[in-house]
């Protein structure tokens, strides 16, 4: 490996590489090996930044959720654009694109990652954090009056969070039928959507 590379490009030449491999291979082939493999470094690269694999898997998991985080604010200032069922539908498609599906099985299984990233009173990492950006969405709105003024952003958050994880789960490489989608998210935000009318 060339000298002078920053930890942060090492670091994310073994986060791509290990993207790359949950894409290809699926969560059971993600091992470090496989990983210095894919980015083409020396074996001992990961473990010079990373304190084990497991930690390198929470890092991979935090970098995600990270990124949901810049997605999140997008969808708030999406607050009275569009329909409300629209924005939600592409949040969850973006949400559950390939790579977070097959981290969410990974966190799922593998008990000492879920533990390194577990805060208390937390659900499962990136689920938990995609329920809190659609919640923070739906106050927005209801906040805009184009939801009912009583909507319960938090409980409507999880039905979708939910209906989107097991629509996009177990799909390589293709996307549920739009329309199933949006029907789900207009089934689930039916009663707040016809009340704010009232």
């Amino acid at each position: 490996m060339p000298t002078g590379v920053h930890l942060r490009d090492v670091r994310r030449q073994l986060f791509r590489a290990a993207e790359r491999i949950l894409l290809r291979d699926g969560a059971n082939a993600l091992t470090s090996r496989a990983v210095t493999a894919e980015a083409d470094v020396a074996k001992g690269v990961l473990h010079r930044y990373f304190a084990d694999f497991d930690d390198f898997l929470a890092e991979l998991v935090r970098e995600r959720i990270a990124r949901l985080r810049d997605q999140a604010v997008l969808l708030r200032a999406a607050a009275g654009t569009r329909t409300v069922a629209e924005n939600v539908a592409a949040a969850l498609t973006e949400l559950f694109d390939p790579v977070s599906l097959a981290l969410v099985s990974l966190v799922f299984f593998r008990d000492e990652v879920r533990a390194r990233l577990r805060r208390p009173g937390d659900g499962l990492p990136i689920l938990a954090e995609a329920r809190t950006m659609l919640a923070d969405y739906l106050t927005a709105e209801r906040e805009l009056g184009r939801i009912a003024a009583d909507a319960d952003a938090d409980s409507l958050a999880l039905p979708l969070i939910g209906g989107g994880h097991l629509l996009f789960a177990g799909r390589r490489g293709t996307l549920p039928d739009e329309r199933e989608l949006t029907r789900i998210v207009e089934t689930v935000l039916a009663d707040v959507l016809q009340r704010k009318l009232l």
